[in-house]
């Protein structure tokens, strides 16, 4: 009896793999396929593709030659290798298919690119930095989602925080004249409305899928009536819609270095208030005192108040941090990129930094990494209506949403919440 109880989970493992194997291999067999069929064979021969590697905008880094190469052959490549990966997968299976699954479709990414711009130059360097400047309010979001979550509330109100936040942060920005004014403001009002959130769903036990209903449609309601109302005053937008905006940070050294430095280091200051939040939460949740009593109230609150966890404090703690991180997420949109507000200018960012942050296993790590990929989305449309004049912008407008989707959907691996992740706590 006990030899089978023993070997029944090995014989599931197995065929679970099993199932994992083929059907990530006939995934990348599809996508090579894929590539040789819509790109490879519509492609013309004899024809080049340039990749630019310099910066399109002013920059000290020393230039560097770009990336010239013949379209079709480099198209027939790159099918015949996602199909190699796809029969390898099929027959004996990567050990993380997952970096593999990434990997081809980086391999689908640049056939796209090299097929759209055949005859011509893009610049690869200038999207790689707008993939870091769009993933920046995700991964906040992101980031905003793990400090809640991990301590077992649900915080769909991310996107009224930013919401509220960016208008707050050029609001006082425009009226102080000082922009790091103006980030506090966001970074109070994205505080307040976590502590509201916390108020609710804490002490009144509230529904906390409706809770953050309720706050994102306040938030919603409240920047339009103040858009409506008065900024429709130019003398009244003057003075409290127009503000100025972080100016880049040009990173000596650092931002000398060829194609590196122009992504990363001369960017302004809300790329950099990212990273840092990463390092310190991650650090703070995995390596302290702190983050381990937050990770056991998410998991098993009444096992930590019985070792003399206060709950409800470090509940309170988690989304006040929470909303101030998404506040920090709604400054950018205002004070760290066009300087005003317009009506539902967030874009359902803080709805997408939810799922890089379900992507990422709610992980601070792991949520940039899908941040970056929602991003690259992103700036990946923008790129192509450049490429492609005729194609449907509708659809690209659509892409990172689409992608949002497929994360939620499960496709790309299934993510297990903390298991008190949503759940009130009741004292004894």
């Amino acid at each position: 009896m006990s030899v089978a109880t023993a070997t029944a989970p090995t014989r599931t493992q197995t065929s679970a793999e099993k199932k994992r194997r083929i059907i990530f291999g006939a995934v990348f067999i599809l996508i090579g396929t894929a590539i040789l069929w819509f790109f490879a064979f519509n492609s013309e021969g004899g024809v080049t593709t340039t990749f630019g590697l310099n910066p399109g905008f002013a920059s000290n880094a020393p230039k560097v030659p770009d990336l010239t190469f013949p379209t079709q052959p480099v198209l027939y490549g790159l099918g015949l290798l996602a199909m190699f990966l796809g029969g390898w997968q099929l027959a004996k299976g990567f050990k993380s298919y997952a970096v593999v699954f990434g990997v081809v479709f980086l391999l689908f990414i640049i056939a796209f690119l090299a097929w759209a711009a055949q005859g011509r130059s893009f610049n690869l360097v200038g999207m790689l930095q707008a993939t870091l400047v769009r993933s920046t309010p995700i991964a906040l979001g992101a980031f905003s989602g793990v400090m809640a979550e991990r301590s077992g509330i649900i915080n769909i109100a991310i996107e009224g925080m930013m919401l509220s936040a960016a208008l707050a942060s050029v609001m006082v920005a425009s009226v102080s004249g000082s922009l790091w004014l103006g980030l506090l403001g966001g970074i109070i009002i994205g505080g307040a409305l976590g502590l509201i959130h916390g108020v609710l769903a804490i002490q009144f036990k509230v529904d906390q899928i409706i809770s953050g209903t309720a706050i994102n449609i306040l938030s919603t309601g409240t920047t339009s009536f103040i858009v409506k109302r008065f900024f429709i005053d130019p003398e009244i937008n003057s003075a409290l819609n127009s503000s100025k905006i972080f100016a880049p940070i040009h990173i000596p050294i650092l931002s000398d270095i060829p194609i590196i430095g122009p992504i990363f280091f001369s960017v302004n200051i809300m790329p950099y208030l990212m990273i840092l939040i990463l390092v310190v939460q991650h650090v703070m949740l995995f390596h302290t005192r702190w983050g381990l009593r937050t990770i056991a109230v998410g998991e098993h609150p009444k096992a930590a108040d019985t070792l003399g966890v206060d709950v409800f404090r470090v509940r309170y703690i988690n989304i006040m941090l929470s909303g101030m991180i998404a506040g920090i997420g709604g400054a950018y949109f205002t004070i760290g990129r066009v300087g005003q507000f317009d009506e539902v200018m967030t874009g359902g960012r803080g709805f997408i930094g939810l799922a890089a942050m379900i992507f990422g296993k709610w992980t601070p790590v792991g949520s940039l990494g899908a941040s970056l990929l929602f991003g690259f989305a992103d700036s990946f449309q923008q790129k192509i209506q450049i490429l492609i004049p005729a194609f449907p912008s509708e659809f690209l407008l659509a892409a990172p949403y689409v992608i949002t989707m497929i994360v939620l959907a499960g496709v790309v691996g299934r993510a297990i919440a903390p298991v008190a992740d949503g759940v009130p706590y009741e004292k004894e």
